[in-house]
């Protein structure tokens, strides 16, 4: 068995932001030679995601929303804010998951039908981390 790893890093210009990364991913798995195996991704934040879902932009709009409503952007809204005012960014990315895993066969991502791969930021405007890991043969 044999494993790459690969970084990517961003910096996105709004504090909430969905980004695909789905074309990077495939990239790692095409460099890494590997053509049966797995490939986790996974956000090295705790206030940004990796998830998989369709891209439309409706949807995206949708989740936006919806974590919004659960957990709201406020100052003075969570005991976690001192100091800081991302208190929601650290709920909106444990609802929306840490990190994807995702069959490799002949080669590729083995995604079914409109499945892509998404860094969810919700904390942005710095540096921040997702490791790709792909293990096989």
């Amino acid at each position: 068995m044999k494993s790459y790893t690969e970084e990517l890093w961003f910096n996105t210009a709004n504090r909430q932001e969905f980004v695909n990364i789905t074309s990077q991913v495939e990239k790692a798995v095409d460099k890494s030679g590997i053509k049966e195996g797995l490939c986790l991704v996974n956000a090295m934040h705790i206030t940004a995601s990796v998830f998989i879902n369709d891209n439309e932009s409706g949807l995206h709009r949708d989740f936006m929303k919806w974590l919004e409503k659960l957990a709201p952007y406020g100052k003075d809204k969570y005991e976690h804010n001192v100091g800081e005012d991302n208190g929601d960014s650290h709920i909106k990315r444990t609802l929306m998951g840490r990190e994807v895993v995702v069959a490799v066969t002949n080669g590729e991502l083995h995604f079914g039908p409109w499945e892509q791969i998404f860094y969810g930021e919700f904390d942005g405007k710095r540096r921040k981390r997702v490791l790709i890991k792909i293990i096989g043969e």
